[in-house]
């Protein structure tokens, strides 16, 4: 397979050729913004040690039944700030950062069945003894092998747009086709916070008018170098194993029990930003692997999980947890309404 370097936010994002050049400067609003900021969202932040390594959980504390969230691909549990806190008032919600992302120990391996195992250990770290779980990305796989290998850890599942076999060899050709404009940050991003700031609000979070609620996950993406420069946290070598066990595994339904609710976005990337040579070709991308693969992908997991619930809502990939947080903390509130968790 084709080695494509891939950026640690999402699987894939959409790079306009014009930031290939120069990621755009930020404005004066966003670095006064920048300069008086702290992370506002009411978590606490602590470490486990589960399955031989050292993870970093967020705690936003709440009543009721565990909620446990599982960023994806590259990412860390601040991507649930905004959306954590709307659940706390009939869950106990807990975020968690996979190994060798955002804060976790980084060590090898990076398979399925080791990342599920330290699901578990988080859980009895945290005398969780019975949880709903809710994945994002790439974490549909460790919520359904959770599910069906430790089916009494687990009460029911969310895929927040998870619900894709990325071994699927549907998935793979896409990602194999993946047009040139999906790349790495460009170094004009990684010369401040600012500039990879200003680069993520305009390639991975367009839809988000204030990037200010993203500012937590933005900054645990990159380390702060002396010279004021920035580099992303997790180094190109595991991000390609990461991704290549990723795409090497083949998603299993046949023993999940779990009653399920599915979300789905709209587009997989953003094809309404850069000049619109590129939006044809990002458009041209979606409409030839990716819509067909999610339609697949929902007809699948409609087939094949016997209580599944499936709603779509607006926004990308890479945007929706943001832009769409209404729709979704009101789809998890009413899927999760009538369970029985145990903490």
């Amino acid at each position: 397979m084709q080695q494509i370097k891939i950026l640690p936010l999402v699987v894939v994002v959409c790079v306009p050729a014009t930031l290939r050049a120069q990621a755009p400067n930020p404005s004066p609003k966003q670095e006064q913004k920048a300069a008086m900021w702290s992370d506002s969202s009411p978590h606490k932040s602590g470490f486990v040690t589960a399955n031989g390594i050292r993870i970093n959980y967020l705690d936003w504390g709440g009543s009721g039944p565990a909620l446990i969230l599982i960023p994806g691909y590259g990412d860390n549990p601040h991507v649930f700030d905004e959306l954590a806190p709307a659940l706390t008032g009939r869950f106990h919600v807990v975020a968690y950062a996979q190994r060798a992302h955002g804060l976790s120990e980084d060590k090898a391996p990076y398979d399925t069945a080791t990342l599920t195992e330290d699901l578990r250990g988080l859980m009895d770290g945290l005398s969780i003894k019975k949880a709903h779980l809710a994945g994002w990305s790439m974490a549909g796989n460790e919520i359904t092998a959770m599910a069906g290998m430790h089916p009494e850890r687990v009460d029911r599942l969310i895929y927040l747009d998870a619900a894709y076999d990325t071994g699927d060899p549907a998935f793979i050709a896409a990602f194999q086709a993946i047009p040139p404009i999906f790349l790495n940050p460009p170094e004009s991003a990684m010369k401040s916070l600012d500039s990879y700031r200003a680069y993520v609000s305009t390639v991975a979070l367009p839809g988000l008018r204030d990037i200010h609620p993203a500012e937590a996950y933005i900054r645990e993406l990159v380390v702060a170098q002396p010279d004021g420069t920035v580099r992303l946290r997790m180094s190109e070598g595991t991000a390609q194993a990461v991704a290549a066990t990723m795409l090497a595994e083949r998603r299993d339904y046949s023993k999940v029990h779990s009653p399920a609710l599915a979300i789905f976005t709209e587009t997989f990337g953003d094809t309404h930003n850069g000049d619109p040579a590129l939006r044809a070709d990002v458009l041209a991308w979606e409409q030839k692997y990716m819509g067909s693969f999610r339609n697949a992908s929902r007809e699948r997991i409609q087939r094949e999980l016997s209580h599944v619930e499936i709603v779509s809502v607006p926004g990308t990939h890479m945007d929706f947890l943001f832009t769409s947080r209404q729709q979704v903390v009101a789809a998890m509130r009413r899927f999760l309404g009538g369970s029985s968790s145990q903490k």
